[in-house]
């Protein structure tokens, strides 16, 4: 019993100490804040003592208010600069975005003229598709599709009256070019089938220049002339070429096949080959041949050389075309340049 009362005492004892120590240091707290208050409450009078004879202006205040009034100031001046800073930085700003503004200007000036060319040019085109199909027989309007047939008039990309202004109009004219061309599309495929067959069809008639790389001349029209060797008039069956030499390549004028390969007193050296259509060629005084008998040529193949064999003057290319059992004029079926 009494070892507790002892320690209860103790206890007693400990807390009055540290409430002594507390209060002792919250003493000293309050002392140091009075003292400072007491520095910066001390009161400072400014005088102000004009050059004139007027009267000095007195000021009366504290340290507080002047530190203050201080730290104000340099608030003010500090965020004057600040802000005078970010308007410079502003001013560049607008200055960098007004010329990238004219440059963009210009080049929306360039476009609208690019436009223009394009749309003038679409025009051209449009027209000289329209001729080209009608020489064809080929009806635009019944090859595009529904969607193209409702923008494919080109008149409508120069009616000013029911399209917007500005780059509005620029693009309302580029998306109806864009739908016109996709709806000449296939009329210009069918031209280049018809075309491709038309290739097909002048391969398999003679319709080249018979000597390689269109070289020589025509020595001899077809037709009635005068022969070379008995100075009578007669009727020439053929075109003959001349290039004044022996040896130049004679070369297939249509895919076909030969059907002879042999020599007579009056053609020399001469090869016949059988094409469709009931068309047939013949290539007469030749030097060296170059297929046989039953070979497929293609048009332009090689077949043989110019030569000066049988009843000839010179070396050259006697070339003849029959249709049939008649003969005709070779000059119909080719360009003849002399």
């Amino acid at each position: 019993m009494a070892r507790t009362r002892h320690y209860k005492k103790l206890e007693k004892n400990a807390i009055f100490s540290i409430a002594r120590f507390l209060g002792k240091i919250f003493q000293y707290i309050g002392r140091f804040f009075t003292s400072i208050f007491k520095i910066f409450d001390r009161k400072l009078t400014i005088m102000i003592v004009p050059h004139s004879q007027s009267k000095p202006l007195n000021f009366q205040t504290n340290i507080f208010a002047l530190i203050f009034g201080f730290i104000l100031i340099a608030g003010i001046a500090a965020s004057f600069f600040y802000f005078n800073k970010q308007m410079v930085g502003a001013g560049g700003e607008i200055a960098r975005l007004q010329d990238e503004n004219r440059k963009t200007l210009a080049s929306l000036d360039e476009l609208r003229d690019q436009n223009n060319a394009l749309l003038q040019t679409a025009k051209r085109f449009q027209s000289s598709l329209s001729q080209s199909l009608s020489l064809l027989g080929i009806s635009q309007s019944a090859t595009t599709s529904k969607a193209s047939l409702q923008n494919s008039d080109l008149s409508s990309l120069f009616n000013t009256n029911n399209l917007a202004s500005g780059t509005a109009r620029e693009a309302a004219d580029i998306q109806q070019l864009t739908s016109y061309l996709e709806g000449a599309i296939q009329p210009i495929e069918q031209i280049g089938k018809m075309l491709e067959s038309q290739s097909t069809l002048f391969s398999d008639i003679p319709s080249i220049w018979p000597l390689k790389n269109g070289i020589g001349h025509i020595s001899m029209e077809f037709g009635q002339n005068e022969h070379p060797i008995t100075g009578q008039w007669y009727i020439h069956k053929g075109l003959d070429f001349s290039t004044w030499r022996k040896g130049d390549p004679i070369v297939a004028t249509a895919n076909g096949q030969v059907v002879t390969v042999g020599y007579d007193n009056g053609y020399g050296n001469y090869v016949i080959i059988k094409h469709k259509h009931g068309i047939y060629t013949r290539y007469a005084h030749m030097d060296t041949f170059r297929v046989k008998k039953g070979q497929f040529v293609s048009q332009g193949e090689t077949i043989g050389t110019i030569g000066n064999t049988g009843i000839t003057t010179g070396p050259h290319l006697h070339y003849e075309v029959h249709i049939g059992s008649d003969v005709v004029d070779p000059a119909k079926y080719i360009n003849v340049k002399q």
